[in-house]
């Protein structure tokens, strides 16, 4: 006799029906589906260690492409069972339970260890009529353990490190960049997939994300056992970041604005002559001309007269250029014309909102400037189709793609209500930057991989890693208050998986400093903003109100210029520790800058801590976030002050600028006179140390100063390519590997892996050990150095 299970194997092939406590759940491929309390709930396997949640209201369809997500359920191992009125799952990494009764679902470690669980009647499905379709607002919320802590949620400029005990509408903005993620300390992520207005809670009560549009709820559940681990199960799910050109890495000069080409490229010349490093020069808004055309992609701003030789210009002195584009156009451009013809202008009030250049904006002479709807894969081929003719074919390097968000202005409900080709604006806003970013992203990569992307960018959201951007936090106010937020916003962006950000090193309006370049206290404000950038995976200075390049804060031998150029040039010293970094990152799902949280779990006191974080994996940087030197509104540098630094637990610490060497786990008072940051190495580190140049490609790797840390293990990868391609993507690419035995004394470096044109076949190591200094606190006291050849094969040697 066949019986009811036999017959559906053999019907559905992989689908096994089963019933219990009247319940019943299916058995696929890559998960289970089961219907409870008239929902239909689905937990598919993306691989063993993440898993996607899908509820939506019994008897409906819930069929969605992810905007973020571009992988898919893998047929994973997995094993299925009922036990005590719960369906549970478990792959080779993790748990996952169905209650049978509530339908609540809750996550675990192959132990037994309690990870993350849905809360009881916390799944919320609210009707909700969005411009005729009949949807649902959705809500989810969880119980978390009270002391634990959680990362991520984007760029908040809240000031906290970790994001308990708050409330947020999260809609993108100029300053505040929303990804509906967060990780724990306990090594779980979570991912809600929804790209509506979206509200974060959390209380003792519960953590909840509730959004406005959604036809079910989507959220993907990820255990890494670590930060990293967690940040790599993400970028599996969202896409690997690649690698940028190697000029990105150093310096970056621009102001709003510089407003001729005579000016822009002036401003190189003058870096040049002074010999203070420059990769990067950057060419703000109006060169089309006025509002009306604004963003024609053409330099119509007769100040502009010769755009190609600007470009050339630029290039012949060794430097870089990108320009701003915006996500909207003026009603005279040829690109609002043709968007036009294909309903993709959407209808609200944006930047800038006045046809005159006058402040503020006068109403009389609306500037008729329209958003396009990126969602429309048409629209980004229009927008791609006159940003290449106008001005990538004339060399220009990359892309500030300015007010990502993107700007709204004055909103109203009805403003969602725009159709996008994706529907209505209100069920895919918080997207915008990505699908904007993705769209430049993709069309420069179909046409050229001689050159890597490089977008500079105002928002973003879940998934915008995988295409070249790095995103700054916005049009900030300058204050120190500011100053600090910008530490812990860019350590929770990168630890939602998206590595690449930055600050207007500055802060971008001045408004509470008058005259802010004789402002002493905003010229201390500005150095020790510019140290805390040298550590950012960009350094550009930027900002309105005041022009920022080095030469406005004085000349060489005075106190400000000369902190100024002293980090620029220790920016320099750094691009082989930074780009074998960022290699790190591509190959290895790495971050660049790294909250406490990511290498110091289990030191309880480094979890909150919102003004440290780790440079790559070696150094820890503490930049200053209070005036030390203003008395009687004038700068006093007579007596040097300190602050107060953690050295996190489970390692020593050596001072970088002394050579010091101190015991982690306690608080220290670090000196800082105007030129000095805290900066400390953990012991057991290898860092290289490049040549003094002006720009970042001038001289080859072929006498790097390798610095050994003594005290610890440790290792190190030198990654070189050519710079700027993507044949690092087809192998052509080599490593050094730098082993540092600590009992031995010994340092190994393996012979040399791969290789990519104009590779060195042979070249020098200058190794210094660093020890703690014996007499007198020397600075840096060398205790062995030497010169060795190095022609590709493995060497060691005793220090």
């Amino acid at each position: 006799m066949i019986t009811k299970h036999l017959l559906t194997l053999i019907l559905l092939v992989t689908l096994i029906t089963y019933s219990t406590l009247a319940q019943t759940y299916q058995k696929t491929e890559t998960g289970i589906t089961t219907i409870i309390n008239q929902t239909e709930v689905e937990i598919q396997l993306y691989d063993a260690s993440t898993v996607r949640v899908l509820k939506w209201p019994a008897g409906k369809s819930f069929i969605k492409e992810s905007l973020s997500v571009i992988s898919n359920p893998q047929k994973t191992s997995f094993t299925v069972k009922e036990t005590e009125g719960k369906i549970e799952l478990k792959t080779e990494d993790l748990s996952a339970k169905i209650n049978l009764e509530n339908g609540t679902i809750e996550f675990h470690t192959l132990q037994g260890d309690p990870l993350l669980k849905e809360k009881e009647a916390g799944t919320v499905f609210t009707g909700f009529n969005d411009t005729g379709n009949q949807t649902y607002s959705v809500s989810q919320s969880y119980i978390l353990d009270a002391d634990e802590t959680i990362y991520g949620l984007g760029i908040l400029q809240n000031g906290k490190m970790s994001q308990r005990n708050l409330e947020i509408r999260m809609v993108q903005n100029n300053t505040q960049d929303f990804c509906t993620f967060f990780q724990s300390v306990k090594g779980y992520g979570l991912f809600w997939d929804n790209y509506s207005p979206t509200t974060f809670s959390d209380n003792q009560q519960q953590t909840t994300f509730s959004s406005e549009v959604g036809d079910g709820i989507d959220y993907y559940f990820m255990y890494g056992g670590n930060a990293d681990g967690v940040i790599a199960c993400m970028r599996n799910l969202t896409g690997r970041a690649p690698m940028f050109p190697l000029w990105t890495y150093g310096y970056w000069q621009s102001k709003e604005r510089y407003k001729s080409q005579d000016e822009t490229v002036g401003v190189v010349q003058k870096y040049r002559e002074l010999g203070v490093p420059l990769d990067g020069i950057i060419q703000d808004w109006r060169y089309w001309g006025n509002n009306y055309l604004w963003n024609a992609m053409e330099f119509l701003n007769e100040e502009f007269y010769d755009p190609q030789k600007m470009i050339d210009d630029v290039h012949g002195m060794n430097a870089h250029m990108i320009i701003s584009i915006w996500n909207s156009f003026g009603p005279h451009t040829k690109q609002y014309h043709e968007l036009d013809s294909i309903n993709a202008l959407l209808d609200f009030k944006t930047w800038p909102e006045s046809g005159s250049f006058k402040w503020p904006p006068n109403p009389d002479y609306p500037s008729g400037v329209r958003v396009y709807d990126a969602y429309n894969p048409v629209a980004r081929d229009i927008f791609w189709k006159y940003l290449n003719k106008g001005i990538f074919s004339l060399g220009m390097d990359g892309w500030w793609i300015d007010s990502s968000e993107p700007d709204h202005f004055h909103p109203k409900p009805a403003d969602f209500d725009n159709q996008t080709y994706l529907g209505s604006f209100r069920k895919v806003r918080n997207a915008y930057p990505l699908m904007t970013v993705g769209g430049v992203y993709d069309h420069q990569r179909e046409l050229t991989s001689d050159k890597r992307v490089f977008i500079l960018t105002r928002s973003a959201f879940a998934g915008q890693q995988r295409y070249g951007a790095n995103t700054w936090s916005g049009d900030v106010v300058a204050s120190w208050d500011a100053l600090r937020k910008q530490i812990s916003g860019g350590l929770n962006f990168s630890l939602c998986g998206i590595p690449f950000y930055n600050s207007d090193i500055g802060g971008f309006f001045l408004w509470d400093f008058k005259t802010p370049l004789q402002n002493d206290d905003y010229r201390e404000l500005y150095t020790r903003w510019i140290q805390f950038g040298t550590f950012c995976p960009m350094m550009r200075s930027h900002g309105a109100d005041a022009p920022r390049e080095i030469y406005r804060f004085g000349k060489k031998g005075d106190v400000v210029y000369d902190a100024i150029d002293k980090y620029i040039n220790l920016r320099y010293s750094l691009l082989p520790y930074i780009y074998s970094t960022s290699w790190d990152v591509t190959a290895n799902h790495s971050s660049m800058m790294r909250a406490l949280v990511m290498d110091f779990a289990a030191d309880k006191q480094a979890l909150d801590i919102d003004d440290e974080f780790i440079f790559g994996k070696s150094l820890l940087v503490c930049p200053v976030t209070e005036s030390l030197y203003l008395k009687d509104g004038e700068a006093d540098f007579s007596e040097v002050k300190s602050i107060k630094v953690y050295l996190p637990e489970g390692n020593d610490w050596f001072d970088f600028w002394t050579g010091e060497k101190l015991a982690g786990g306690q608080t220290v008072n670090k000196a800082t006179p105007i030129d000095i940051i805290p900066l400390y190495v953990k012991a057991g580190s290898i860092i290289p140390i490049g040549p003094k140049v002006q720009f970042a490609e001038e001289k080859k790797w072929d006498m790097l100063e390798i610095r050994v840390y003594e005290g610890a293990n440790g290792e190190f990868t030198l990654y070189e390519d050519e710079n700027d391609n993507y044949n690092y993507e087809k192998g052509m690419y080599s490593t050094i590997k730098f082993t540092w035995n600590d009992a031995k004394r010994t340092l190994t470096i393996d012979s040399i892996q791969g290789s990519f044109p104009g590779m060195l076949g042979e070249r020098n190591f200058k190794v210094v050990k660093i020890d703690a200094p014996k007499v007198n606190h020397k600075p840096n006291a060398v205790i062995s150095e030497k010169e060795i050849n190095y022609n590709g094969k493995k060497i060691s040697i005793t220090l």
